[in-house]
C-alpha cells in the first residue's frame, strides 16, 4: 500500500512521492529556547520521530533537521530579567530541551542548526531578495515586499492584511503594514553581527528558510510544525523560498494537532481507534502555566508520555491531563506484565529478540497455523494504518489487539508449563512476539529495558514483599482468607500488585 498523508498546502490526502526517489528531507520547526520545555513542545518531535521511524521501515533513506531559535526579542528580554546574556539563557535552556527529547526516547534527529550559527547563509539569503526586488532595505532594517508576492496567503487561505507587522518605529519604515522584518537594525545593548546593511541580528521567519536550504536544498519534501505555526511563521517561509528560488519550498506541509488540557479517554479499550481529525484553537503554553516537563518524565517515565502523545492522531488535538497520563501508565503495564511472562517462558529477555528494521523483511510465512494468521493480521492492519496519514492512534489499537492475542494463545497451549506445551506452540508464539516487537520498535516504543532499582533498600524491599507473598500463602492454606485478601489489598492500595501464577506468586511496583 502506498503511504498517503493529508497536505495542508492542498487540503487534501496525496499519494507520497518524494522529491528523490527513495530520499526524504524532513524539516521541523524547533523551539525558541527562552525558557524550559514543557510537555506542549514534545508534541512535534514525537510525531516526526516516529514518522521518520516509519519511513525508514518502510524503505527510505531519511534527514531529519529541526532547528533551535537561538537569537530572539523573547531571548534577549528574559536575558535582561535574568541578568544573564542571551546565549546563557539560550545555551541552559538548549540543554534542558535536548535531555527531554532524550527521555522521551527522540533519537532521530540528523541535524540542530542553530540560528546564530548560520548568520551568513541567512544574509546570503536575504541578499538574494533584496537582488531579485523582494526585499528593501529601509535604514538598516531589512523587509519582505509581500505585494510583490502574487501567491502569498495559499498555504493559511489569508491574505497579506491580515499579516501582523511590527509596530513602533519599524513600522514607519515599511512600504506596507503587511511587509515582515528579514533583518532588524541593531539596538543598544543588544546581540548583532555584521551585514551589508549595518549591524543587526535576522528575523525569525528568515532563519528557517535559509537553514533548511543549506541542509535539505532548494525544494524538499516535508515540513513539519504545530497548526499555530501556519500562519504568518510558515506563510512568510514559503513567500521568501519560493521568490528567492522560483519553485515550491516544500512538496508537503504537514501541521500536528496542539495540546491542551482536558480529560482523556481511556486507554487501549477495544472501542479507541482512529481519533477525529479535529483542528485546535488553544494550546498549551508557558503563559498558561505548563512546565515541570522533566519532573513528568521522572513521574511518569518518558515511555508512557511518547505513547500518551501517539495514541492520537497526529492531526487531532492531544487533550492532556495527569488522569490520561495515568490511564496511559496502566495500560501500558500490560505490556511490561506480558514481557515478563514472555522472560518466564522462554528464558529470554523480551529486550534482547532484535527487531526486524524494514517492513519487506518481516513477512510472516504462510500456512494453517491459527496464530500466526491472526498476527500477520494485525501486522497488516498495523502498517495499513500508518500508511494512512501515519495514524498511530490506529495503530496502537492494533498492538493491543496482537498482545491480547498471544497472552490468549499462552493460556490454551499451557506456555508457562514446560510438560505440557509444544515446541510448535512455543515456537509459533516466540515469531508472534518477534512481531510484536517490529512493530513497537517502529514506533520507538519498549526499545530499552526500565531502569532497574538497585541498592540495599531494593533488596530489603524484595526480601519484605516475599515475607508478605509467604505470609499471605499461609493464610490461604489455613482457610484464612480475611488476612490474605488484607495482605493483597493493603500492598494494591501502595500500587503494588499480587500476580498468583502457577509457579508461585510474584509483585510488581508502581
Amino acid at each position: 500500500m502506498t503511504i498517503r498523508l493529508y497536505n495542508t498546502l492542498t487540503r487534501n490526502k496525496e499519494d507520497f512521492k518524494p522529491v528523490k526517489p527513495g530520499k526524504v528531507g524532513i524539516y521541523l520547526c524547533g523551539p525558541t529556547v527562552y525558557a524550559k520545555a514543557h510537555i506542549g513542545h514534545m508534541v512535534g518531535p514525537v510525531i516526526f520521530d516516529t514518522v521518520k521511524r516509519y519511513l525508514a521501515y518502510s524503505g527510505y533513506d531519511v534527514t531529519w533537521v529541526v532547528n533551535i531559535t537561538d537569537v530572539d526579542d523573547k531571548l534577549i528580554k528574559k536575558g535582561k530579567e535574568l541578568g544573564l546574556s542571551m546565549t546563557q539563557v539560550a545555551r541552559e535552556n538548549t540543554a534542558d530541551y535536548l535531555a527531554n527529547l532524550a527521555g522521551l526516547g527522540v533519537d532521530q534527529i540528523d541535524h540542530m542548526p542553530k540560528a546564530t550559527e548560520n548568520i551568513d547563509e541567512i544574509i546570503r539569503f536575504i541578499q538574494g531578495l533584496i537582488d531579485q526586488d523582494f526585499a528593501y532595505v529601509a535604514d538598516g532594517d531589512v523587509f519582505f515586499d509581500v505585494g510583490r508576492d502574487p501567491g502569498y496567503g495559499k498555504l493559511s487561505n489569508r491574505s497579506a492584511d491580515s499579516q501582523q507587522g511590527e509596530g513602533g518605529e519599524a513600522a514607519a519604515k515599511k512600504r506596507s503594514a503587511s511587509d515582515f522584518a528579514l533583518w532588524k537594525a541593531a539596538k543598544p545593548d543588544e546581540p548583532s553581527w555584521d551585514s551589508p546593511w549595518g549591524q543587526g541580528r535576522p528575523g525569525w521567519h528568515i532563519e528557517c528558510s535559509a537553514m533548511s536550504r543549506r541542509l535539505l536544498g532548494e525544494t524538499f519534501d516535508i515540513h513539519g510544525g504545530g497548526l499555530d505555526l501556519i500562519f504568518p511563521h510558515h506563510e512568510n517561509e514559503i513567500a521568501q523560498s519560493e521568490c528567492c528560488h522560483g519553485k515550491p519550498m516544500v512538496k508537503y506541509w504537514m501541521h500536528n494537532g496542539l495540546l491542551r488540557a482536558a480529560a482523556a479517554g481511556k486507554v487501549g479499550g477495544r472501542a479507541e481507534r482512529e481519533a477525529a481529525e479535529a483542528t485546535v484553537d488553544t494550546k498549551m503554553s508557558r503563559s498558561k502555566g505548563a512546565g515541570g516537563l522533566a519532573d513528568q518524565i521522572a513521574r511518569f517515565g518518558g515511555e508512557t508520555i511518547r505513547f500518551f502523545l501517539l495514541r492520537t492522531h497526529y492531526r487531532s488535538t492531544v487533550e492532556y491531563s495527569e488522569q490520561g497520563l495515568e490511564e496511559t501508565k496502566t495500560a501500558l503495564d500490560g505490556f511490561a506484565r506480558f514481557f515478563e511472562r514472555y522472560q518466564r517462558i522462554t528464558g529470554q529477555s523480551f529486550y534482547a529478540v532484535t527487531p526486524i528494521a524494514r517492513q519487506a523483511d518481516g513477512g510472516l510465512p504462510a500456512g494453517d497455523d491459527p496464530l500466526l494468521a491472526e498476527v500477520a493480521q494485525r501486522r497488516s492492519e498495523f502498517i495499513a494504518k500508518m500508511d494512512d496519514d501515519f495514524n498511530s492512534g490506529g495503530a496502537i489499537s492494533e498492538l493491543f489487539e496482537l498482545l491480547r492475542g498471544l497472552n490468549k494463545f499462552a493460556d490454551q497451549q499451557q506456555l508457562e508449563d514446560a510438560a505440557a506445551r509444544t515446541d510448535a506452540a512455543l515456537a509459533s508464539f516466540r515469531r508472534g512476539v518477534d512481531t510484536l516487537r517490529e512493530l513497537t520498535a517502529v514506533l520507538g516504543l519498549f526499545r530499552t529495558p526500565p531502569a532497574a532499582k538497585s541498592g540495599g533498600d531494593s533488596e530489603l524491599l524484595d526480601k519484605l514483599l516475599s515475607l508478605l507473598v509467604e505470609l499471605r500463602a499461609e493464610a490461604r492454606k489455613r482457610k484464612d482468607f480475611a488476612t490474605a485478601d488484607r495482605i493483597r489489598q493493603g500492598l494494591g492500595e501502595m500500587g503494588i500488585t499480587l500476580e498468583d501464577r502457577k509457579d508461585g506468586t510474584g509483585w510488581r511496583l508502581p
